[in-house]
């Protein structure tokens, strides 16, 4: 297929999907760039944090790009919407089973790298019920630019619920490389240990503890017995 124009670049599946692959080198270029960059100032995983952002990027971009390319008849007739959940969707399964091969992966994979890498870069988003609410939550912006700029689309319940679906998917793949958190020191005070009965000193022999007394006693001293001696005299 030969593209013409400008047009034929920019506005058609096949002009977005080339022009994917002609940037690759230039996101592997702004990685190594971004790496360097914070391992000069010493931030921690800085090849795996500079891969992450560009691959959000990289990985979503051409896909939002296709989605909001514009049907034949875009800006004339009125925007469509489906919210009936799984109804378009078995409408696709049950006819040509290329057509719906093609329909189904691809919104798997919309927010396929946004699923996979956001964990990776943000640990906040390190869960899957917030990485399938992110997917739904952009699937609903583009879905809603679909139907405010008229573009020849539907507007689909089942597109949110399949682009949620490939993020969610995409998470659990990368699980085993999510960043971990260490937990915070708990403030609560920490109970006192257990004592055990407590014993009355051994007190030593030949203390002079009188028993039952409470105090320290001493024999009284034994005065010698027999008469006092009489003073001398002078002459």
């Amino acid at each position: 297929m030969i593209i013409k124009g400008w047009h034929g670049w920019v506005g058609t599946f096949t002009g977005v999907a080339l022009i994917t692959v002609a940037v690759l080198p230039l996101a592997a270029l702004t990685v190594a760039l971004l790496a360097r960059r914070r391992r000069a100032t010493g931030t921690a995983r800085a090849w795996a944090v500079s891969l992450a952002e560009v691959g959000i990027v990289y990985g979503t971009l051409p896909w939002v790009w296709m989605i909001m390319l514009p049907g034949g008849r875009a800006g004339t007739v009125p925007p469509r919407v489906s919210p009936v959940p799984l109804r378009d969707l078995l409408a696709t399964l049950a006819g040509d089973p290329l057509t719906a091969t093609v329909q189904v992966v691809g919104n798997l994979l919309v927010f396929a790298a946004l699923g996979f890498l956001a964990p990776l870069r943000f640990a906040a988003l390190a869960s899957l019920p917030r990485i399938l609410a992110l997917g739904a939550g952009c699937s609903i912006l583009v879905e809603t630019a679909q139907y405010a700029l008229r573009l020849d689309r539907v507007s689909s319940v089942d597109d949110v619920l399949l682009n949620a679906a490939g993020a969610g998917l995409a998470a659990l793949a990368s699980h085993r490389w999510w960043p971990t958190t260490p937990r915070a020191p708990s403030t609560r005070p920490r109970p006192a240990p257990a004592r055990g009965p407590t014993t009355p000193p051994k007190q030593p022999v030949g203390s002079g503890l009188g028993r039952g007394r409470g105090r320290w006693w001493r024999p009284p001293t034994r005065r010698r017995c027999g008469r006092p001696a009489r003073p001398r005299h002078g002459p």
